[in-house]
């Protein structure tokens, strides 16, 4: 299950850093019609693919340790975790994609602090109650984290939602001038190009 999970999340970290540059080229252009476009293309894509796996997982949750293992005990074991694990890899298509989209914005700031709470604040103590306290064991554990990444897609899906994106490209264009010198004139480029 984490070979599959490490192939699944490295796509949708390659959608993070791909949102990301978009919606940040778009709003310094002053584009915030393109950049809201790109961002519902790209989760769409990825909640397509989430959802995918979501459904592969389920339908293949009593069979899917079988080739890695002769053991009954571990494939029971593995049967036992195909609910927690569809929901992550479901979390975990839309997640990186609203993180991209969020960075691509400027408020890098911002996530890191939902990061923050979202997993220590949340994730942890939910996964220590679930798993100690009531004897979920590892289910538990992967519980309270998959609390923590719930609570983290809610949160940067509100934010993304009731975003004003023309007002975001306003202020892009106002750091361009500010931090670019966009003040003067262009430099010019020599004929030779």
């Amino acid at each position: 299950s984490t070979n599959l999970f490490g192939w699944q999340i490295m796509v949708f970290f390659g959608f993070n850093a791909a949102i990301s540059v978009r919606v940040s080229n778009e709003l310094g252009a002053g584009r915030p019609r393109a950049a809201r476009f790109a961002i519902a293309v790209v989760l769409m894509s990825s909640v397509a693919i989430g959802v995918g796996f979501f459904v592969a997982v389920l339908l293949l949750r009593d069979v899917y340790g079988a080739p890695f293992t002769e053991s009954p005990e571990v494939v029971h074991a593995v049967a036992s975790l195909g609910v927690v694990f569809a929901f992550t890899l479901l979390l975990n298509s839309v997640q990186p994609v609203l993180s991209g989209v969020a960075v691509g914005a400027g408020w890098q700031w911002l996530v890191a602090y939902i990061n923050l709470g979202c997993y220590y604040g949340v994730g942890i103590p939910v996964g220590y109650m679930i798993a100690f306290p009531l004897r979920r064991g590892i289910q538990g554990m992967w519980g309270g984290m998959l609390t923590g990444v719930g609570l983290q897609t809610v949160i940067l899906i509100a934010i993304t939602m009731r975003t004003d994106w023309n007002k975001e490209a306003s202020e892009a264009s106002s750091r361009i001038r500010q931090w670019g010198g966009g003040g003067g004139a262009s430099p010019r480029i020599p004929d030779s190009f």
